[in-house]
């Protein structure tokens, strides 16, 4: 991993084959845990499905196929703030593109955006109107991916928000709109105070905004309840990752970045069996080889431990393509703080919603900026 100015720099990803070899000799190595066969993952993530998704990761994954795929997309680096700041940058063809800057989450990578880049750049390909396409840039999380670890404290989700907004203007755009998941989501909506006069408008897949605790439960509509039964149990019986990550992330980072089934199994909480294993291992494999396995559990830490500012109601246009996942957040509670355009339900199960239901991802997404453009008359 090289350094980066603040220049712009081309970037290709090209791991060097020892490194290959040395993860598959330490997975050869596995010690494996021994659980029971009646074992569910009410104890946690069970050893047979890490030692059936291992197996393939040694003798069937392809890390070069993947390596690949993301070569095929124009990449860069350059350096903000003292970070290195990876980023896919994608133009579209169709001279009124929207810019548009997508932020993935933890454990994810830019491969979480890869399955819309083509119909968001090229609309005409997929039999979409081109009067509505999208320039993308993709960035890899601060301490995430090929981004590199970060070499300080402080990168919480508002110091990406500012290191995004100089990222757009480096790259010449005076307005653009910003859309994200899981902690993107939380980025996306910062950028609100880091770039409010050039932030065309934010979209989200989730936005957790809640009832007060003096609320009655049995006074609310059964779709609300069922959400904070959902999030109930995810705090009770799933929310183990959050805690030790928000308070004492190194102390199981030791682990995880010298043992690839281990880290396997920690990420397998979240992608979990639903999603395809290549999609799983390639996330997997770009946190273990480049060496941001701490640095992007630290996300969560400096989120528990640094403020976020309060700067009062946002007028940024923003739009919640809420699926069906544990973080469902209530639209009504969202009405103080946000100016909601857009706020669509979908009875789909899923968290990576860009990925698993790409053309229901990218409707929603362009139906959005479609009002947008349409209010503001916006261009580039």
């Amino acid at each position: 991993m090289t350094g980066a100015s603040d220049e712009i720099q081309p970037f290709l990803i090209d791991i060097p084959q020892h490194d290959l070899d040395d993860l598959h000799e330490r997975l050869a190595r596995t010690r494996w845990i021994s659980d029971m066969p009646e074992m569910a993952w009410d104890y946690g993530v069970p050893g047979s499905y890490v030692r059936e998704l291992a197996q393939y990761w040694q003798t069937g994954y392809d890390w070069r196929a993947a390596e690949a795929q993301l070569n095929a997309f124009p990449q860069f680096i350059t350096s903000i703030d003292g970070q290195r700041v990876h980023f896919l940058h994608i133009r579209s063809a169709e001279p009124d593109a929207i810019p548009l800057i997508l932020s993935h989450g933890w454990p994810g990578t830019v491969l979480e955006y890869t399955d819309v880049i083509a119909p968001l750049t090229d609309p005409r390909a997929a039999g979409s109107d081109p009067a509505l396409a999208f320039d993308l840039v993709i960035p890899s999380m601060p301490g995430f991916g090929f981004s590199g670890p970060t070499h300080e404290t402080g990168w919480d989700c508002q110091r990406i928000a500012r290191a995004w907004a100089v990222l757009m203007e480096r790259l010449g755009y005076q307005s653009y709109g910003a859309a994200g998941n899981d902690w993107g989501g939380v980025v996306t909506q910062l950028l609100s105070s880091a770039a409010p006069h050039r932030l065309l408008g934010m979209h989200v897949t989730q936005l957790l905004a809640f009832p007060g605790e003096t609320e009655d439960p049995a006074a609310m509509p059964a779709d609300e309840q069922a959400a904070l039964a959902d999030l109930s149990t995810w705090q009770e019986t799933k929310a183990c990752y959050y805690n030790l990550q928000s308070q004492q992330p190194h102390t199981l980072a030791h682990a995880l970045a010298d043992s690839p089934a281990g880290l396997l199994g920690w990420f397998s909480q979240i992608l979990g069996p639903e999603l395809d294993r290549d999609f799983v291992l390639t996330n997997v494999m770009i946190h273990w080889l480049t060496g941001t396995v701490a640095s992007a559990m630290r996300l969560y830490y400096e989120a528990a431990h640094n403020e976020l500012a309060d700067d009062g109601p946002v007028d940024v246009p923003l739009a919640v393509a809420q699926f069906h996942e544990l973080f469902r957040g209530f639209r009504r509670c969202a009405t103080e703080f946000r100016a909601i355009h857009s706020w669509n339900t979908y009875d789909l199960p899923g968290h990576y919603a860009a990925h698993q239901y790409p053309e229901v991802f990218v409707a929603d997404l362009r139906q959005f900026f479609a009002g947008v453009r349409a209010v503001s008359g916006s261009r580039r």
